[in-house]
């Protein structure tokens, strides 16, 4: 089993669920986050004063999947994601040990 987590831009994030959807993938959790990469933030305007913005607004999606949808699910991401422009995310895929449906005491690959 893995744990897809992917840093996205937030107006990708409806692609990337339904995306996901259509092969299959049934669950997913969102969490809107802050941080930068190699964009380094930007400069806006606000009422006549300039200041930086160091943070960006990011959304960060994480999926439990089995290990036979691995690659699927990376190119399903990865397409729906890319815009060609610095500051598309990241994928990071980790191995999970174990999964527990807390409502049925599923374990495994029967929780996800």
């Amino acid at each position: 089993m893995k744990l897809v987590t992917v840093v996205i831009r937030p107006f990708k994030l409806e692609e990337v669920r339904e995306a996901l959807s259509d092969i299959g993938v049934n669950g997913l959790t969102v969490t809107e986050v802050k941080g930068f990469g190699r964009q380094k933030g930007h400069a806006e305007l606000y009422r006549g004063a300039e200041y930086t913005v160091n943070f960006l607004p990011k959304v960060k999606v994480e999926v439990a999947i089995t290990d036979d949808l691995l690659e699927d699910v990376v190119s399903t991401i990865s397409k729906a994601t890319y815009t060609g422009k610095i500051g598309d995310g990241k994928i990071f895929i980790t191995t999970l040990d174990s999964v527990i449906r807390i409502r049925t005491g599923e374990i495994d690959e029967a929780a996800l």
